[in-house]
């Protein structure tokens, strides 16, 4: 369950446990893909008047390019957070979910959804020896040499002159 009422808090921390389904329109808009369902775990409490911390993790994999090949790669992501939700807007600026004072639960999916953004890798590659695509022809240079026959840059013609050993002069 990952909306929570509030009346339940009363009597102590409250578990938290559920999912997210991959194909949720929560990420609709967002240019993610999402191979796994959201799985979430955690524990909120009440952390003064007006105030509930949620602390807990989440974990699932996505589908993106690698930046280098373009090759679909899986990547797995998991965080654990905590998370500060408050009816006070003063007590959210810093990092925190607002509350509408008149709210009577705490959706979690929401606040899991963008520490979930938040969380995503920058950059994502196959590996790290990754050779990318060749610049003329575009072959993925991972599956081995591409047959366009690159000529050397020119402009490179008198760095590479000075690498050459001297030859003799008679």
């Amino acid at each position: 369950m990952l909306r929570v009422a509030l009346s339940d808090l009363r009597a102590g921390a409250v578990p938290t446990e559920g999912e997210i389904a991959a194909g949720d329109p929560l990420f609709a808009a967002d240019q993610v893909t999402l191979i796994a369902p959201v799985v979430v775990r955690g524990r909120i409490s009440r952390a003064g008047e007006g105030q509930y911390y949620w602390q807990g993790s989440f974990s699932t994999a996505i589908r993106a390019d690698c930046r280098r090949c373009l090759v679909p790669v899986e990547v797995p992501v998991a965080e654990k957070v905590g998370l500060v939700f408050a009816t006070d807007p003063s007590a959210t600026e810093a990092e925190g979910y607002y509350l509408v004072p008149a709210r009577e639960d705490i959706d979690l999916r929401g606040a899991v959804r963008e520490e979930l953004l938040l969380a995503l890798p920058r950059f994502v590659e196959c590996r790290p020896d990754c050779q990318g695509l060749c610049p003329t022809c575009g072959a993925n240079l991972n599956e081995g040499p591409c047959a366009c026959g690159r000529a050397p840059d020119p402009r490179w013609d008198a760095l590479r002159a000075l690498a050459k050993p001297d030859e003799p002069k008679d």
